[in-house]
């Protein structure tokens, strides 16, 4: 298991904690979004599959879907920076993490960047 975040290239970041995994966005997407307005989440139980949406966050800027990192099945969402997505804006990468999910498939995570290659990456779109 890793204590790590690891991230997609659409700057959401899974960290894994045992069995389970903590989804949300990176700190650089949350800058790029500004004020936070609402946020649509899937519910308990629902399914999210790598790749695929899993919801979208409104700021005053844009719209921005929320493209799942791994797969796995909802077994919470934070209902705090749900009903209060300024959390998202002030701590994206703790209290204002999106969902858990289980039963995730490991070997997803290669497809993932480290936080190094991420900033590597984020670097590169800041040129």
């Amino acid at each position: 298991m890793t204590d790590e975040l690891w991230y997609n290239e659409n700057h959401v970041w899974i960290l894994i904690e045992e069995n389970l995994a903590r989804i949300g966005i990176s700190d650089y997407i949350q800058e790029q979004l500004g004020d936070i307005n609402f946020i649509e989440l899937p519910e308990a139980g629902d399914k999210v599959v790598r790749g695929k949406s899993f919801g979208h966050i409104e700021s005053e800027e844009t719209v921005f879907e929320l493209i799942a990192p791994v797969s796995g099945r909802v077994i919470e969402i934070n209902s705090d920076a749900a009903d209060n997505p300024v959390i998202i804006s002030e701590d994206p990468l703790g209290d204002g993490w999106l969902i858990e999910i289980e039963n995730v498939d490991m070997k997803e995570l290669k497809s993932l960047m480290d936080q190094e290659k991420y900033e590597k990456f984020v670097k590169e779109l800041s040129k």
